[in-house]
């Protein structure tokens, strides 16, 4: 049988001035989050949450996953990754659209090289289940760095 999850969400009004709430029902982690049209189109703010931070906050994840999975086999399990997904919501073909999700990994990966590091990030990010929903649909890039010998984690896998 396959694995479900659910999650619910309300909304009150039309699009522009309407609100509505998300959440997750079987982990209960979000309750009643806050969404908006301009939770989508303006810049963040706290405590707001949007359709595309769900969907990078779920491709981070699956990636991290992926890639994990990736360099074991290949005989090298990672100390650790930090995935930063970045999914970009714009005006697209007369309408709105998710168009890019950038996936920026560090990895602490005793043993391998960038080029090494660099063809696993892509096969993972080609391959986690999240990028095979999204494919044909978002273009999914991939930035990998390894992080250098003796640095510590850093709070936002963006910076690197």
């Amino acid at each position: 049988m396959a694995a479900q999850r659910n999650a619910t969400a309300t909304w009150a009004g039309d699009l522009a001035s309407g609100s509505g709430k998300v959440s997750l029902d079987d982990s209960g982690l979000l309750t009643d989050a806050p969404v908006s049209w301009a939770d989508r189109t303006e810049p963040a703010r706290s405590g707001r949450t949007s359709p595309e931070e769900l969907i990078a906050g779920a491709h981070a994840a699956c990636f991290c996953m992926a890639l994990s999975a990736g360099l074991a086999k290949a005989g090298n399990p990672p100390k650790k990754l930090e995935v930063r997904a970045t999914a970009a919501f714009e005006k697209q073909n007369g309408g709105f659209g998710i168009s890019t999700i950038t996936l920026h990994v560090r990895g602490w990966v005793d043993g391998l090289e960038q080029d090494a590091f660099d063809r696993a990030a892509q096969q993972a990010g080609q391959g986690c289940p999240v990028s095979k929903a999204l494919k044909g649909n978002v273009d999914i890039r991939v930035e990998a760095s390894l992080a250098k010998e003796g640095s510590t984690s850093s709070t936002a896998a963006g910076a690197n």
